[in-house]
């Protein structure tokens, strides 16, 4: 059932009550839990979630991989949805508005990270689930929910061009790879490698392509190169296989690394032309050794890359929407998150899991 949209002058509700599924403990199966939204104060929007999609990250929060998770925990930032209210001083959004919201909600919009548009850089910074709210000991909750209520700094304009349900990884997916495509300058002219062809991998393709490049996917798995040349791949390499990852060393100006599973980072280092760059956006759980001769003798880098600001999301939400581009995706109703998380960890999707929230 929609939110109320009559009314909206109307004072806000002390606490607005909202609905969604949470992990109540660590490695816990996702319960349907009832909870509070924050009061929405004078520059914040309430937004009815449409669709959530799944990530990767979601599951390392419910099983506290990284150390850092605090329960309950409603997971999702892969947000788009339609306006429902906004606070008297909001003027950026309107109701109506069919906006998105990513990884973070609010930051302290002050230090030197928010004034360079690198909010996710903030030390102060709200991530949209599992984070102190500002200015309050509430935690936030995430996007598996029917509302959310968030600065409107935050909330992101959304294309009513493409389909919703494909547009809400882009909130994550979209800009975890874009941000990086676009810092190196990828581009007309560039061979370019993405490693790994899953949630963060099919869009990265989608978006060097677009870009100009010339994309090839290396992976370990040898059915995914239909799925890669479709996707708009240029070529495909198997890395198993020792004549195929022979023919693309010191070949590469740029590797988007995405697998998030501990791998050699030598070999592919090894795929770099000289003065050529690999960028990690996955989250591998052991360190990587990585000799400094391997970097020194070809003058090539190691980076990373978190995400990106506000700005530059939206930057990415303007580009998918100019070049039509979407992610590939399987709609779910809520009651399916367990199993999705069980297959997503198998590898089971195509390529990210978005969920219904009309199910909800």
């Amino acid at each position: 059932m929609s939110l109320p949209v009559e009314n909206i002058t109307e004072p806000f509700a002390t606490k607005l009550p909202a609905k969604g599924f949470a992990a109540m403990a660590v490695s816990e199966d996702l319960v349907p839990f009832s909870f509070e939204r924050r009061n929405p104060g004078p520059h914040d929007v309430q937004i009815e979630i449409a669709y959530c999609g799944v990530c990767h990250s979601d599951l390392h929060f419910v099983r506290n991989d990284w150390g850092m998770s605090t329960f309950p925990l409603v997971p999702g930032h892969e947000i788009v949805g339609r306006i429902v209210r906004v606070g008297d001083h909001v003027t950026k959004h309107k109701v109506g508005d069919t906006v998105g919201i990513g990884c973070l909600v609010d930051s302290c919009q002050e230090c030197d990270a928010c004034k360079d548009d690198q909010e996710q850089f903030c030390p102060n910074g709200v991530m949209t689930y599992g984070s102190k709210e500002k200015d309050s000991p509430s935690m936030t909750y995430g996007g598996y929910s029917n509302q959310i209520v968030c600065n409107e700094n935050f909330v992101l304009k959304v294309s009513n061009k493409l389909p919703l349900e494909k547009v809400a990884p882009l909130l994550c997916a979209g800009i975890t790879t874009y941000s990086p495509l676009r810092r190196w300058k990828v581009g007309p002219g560039q061979k370019v490698a993405v490693i790994g062809l899953g949630g963060l991998g099919h869009m990265a393709v989608k978006i060097a392509v677009a870009m100009g490049a010339d994309v090839t996917v290396l992976s370990t798995h040898p059915h995914k190169k239909a799925d890669a040349l479709h996707l708009g791949a240029h070529n495909f390499i198997v890395t198993r296989d020792e004549v195929q990852a022979a023919s693309v060393m010191n070949t590469f100006d740029f590797i988007l690394d995405t697998i998030s599973a501990a791998h050699d980072y030598n070999f592919y280092l090894g795929m770099l032309r000289r003065n050529g760059t690999m960028v990690c956006v996955g989250l591998p759980g052991e360190p990587a050794h990585v000799p400094a001769f391997t970097l020194v003798f070809g003058n090539k880098s190691l980076a990373g890359s978190l995400i990106g600001g506000i700005a530059e999301t939206q930057e990415m939400l303007d580009f998918c929407a100019e070049k039509n581009i979407t992610a590939d995706i399987e709609l779910i109703a809520m009651k399916d998150i367990n199993e999705a998380f069980i297959r997503m960890e198998n590898a089971d999707v195509k390529y990210r899991f978005v969920i219904d929230m009309a199910s909800l």
